[in-house]
């Protein structure tokens, strides 16, 4: 055998040897972004610049601007803190790029225009806007200008909610107690909320006919401590301890509030969580 031909061999068995190493190579997954706030200066002039302030202004006075979806006296920036700026709030810093994504809940990929029309349903109480509506369009708009810089595919720190565990079972008597002390001077001692001396809502009703439907995230009692454990009480975020945030949404979570009518059609796959109202 030829000098040309052994080389080309050895070549062609090292060349197989890397393409097996890297094959068997861990995947590495992008880290989390860092949780930045675009500045407002950055908001273009312009049709585009409208639509932005426009959205953030449907998006922080929902039930006012929108009557005809809204359906209770929550607005979107009652659970997405700070119109989305708010880490573990639910904020929409950045969740332009992890769309569209699977949900177990309806077994199908969502995009983002889904995502805010299931709000509109559950924790709006409210049914959906028209795909083609401005006033989506311009929701969309506030969520992409907040969004800017966070690169395609890559969650931002802080995203959704941090999630706690229980360190004993949740107690809803004992929640009920927590509610009393720490967060009835403004959601109201029935849990209806507090209005302003206009009738705008200061403080969103978290029981009762005006606030969320049992098919709504915040229904879930893991949801309910994660979102109470980092944010509540308002003035005093994080000045609870998991087992109170627990127990008080263990209370909360269990009280009287609109119906879903399509809450048969959620999980049609599986994967129902423990903690669903049904």
């Amino acid at each position: 055998m030829s000098r040309v031909s052994n080389l080309a061999r050895g070549m062609a068995v090292a060349l197989a040897v890397l393409l097996t190493l890297v094959a068997w190579r861990p995947i590495a997954f992008a880290s989390d972004a860092s949780f930045t706030v675009p500045d407002e200066s950055s908001i273009p002039s312009g049709p585009v610049g409208d639509a932005i302030r426009r959205g953030r202004l449907l998006l922080t006075e929902t039930a006012t601007q929108l009557p005809e979806y809204a359906g209770n006296d929550l607005r979107c920036s009652s659970c997405h803190l700070e119109a989305g700026r708010r880490p573990y709030a639910a904020p929409w810093v950045g969740i332009w790029g992890v769309f569209p994504e699977y949900r177990s809940r309806n077994a199908r990929i969502n995009a983002l225009e889904d995502r805010i029309n299931d709000c509109f349903e559950r924790s709006l109480n409210g049914k959906r806007l028209p795909l083609d509506s401005d006033d989506l369009r311009a929701m969309m708009s506030y969520m992409h200008w907040l969004s800017q810089g966070v690169p395609t595919g890559v969650s931002v720190t802080g995203r959704g909610f941090r999630r706690i565990e229980a360190p004993a079972p949740p107690d809803s008597r004992r929640g009920r107690v927590v509610y009393d002390t720490r967060c009835a001077a403004c959601h109201g001692p029935e849990g209806q909320g507090m209005a302003g001396s206009g009738g705008e809502i200061l403080y969103p009703p978290l029981w009762g006919p005006r606030s969320f439907n049992v098919g709504a995230g915040m229904a879930r009692l893991s949801t309910a401590a994660a979102f109470v454990k980092a944010n509540m009480p308002f003035h005093e975020p994080g000045t609870l301890t998991d087992q109170e945030a627990f127990d008080v949404a263990a209370f909360f979570t269990a009280q009287p509030r609109p119906d879903f009518s399509s809450k048969h059609l959620d999980w049609p796959k599986g994967g129902k969580p423990k903690d669903a109202r049904y």
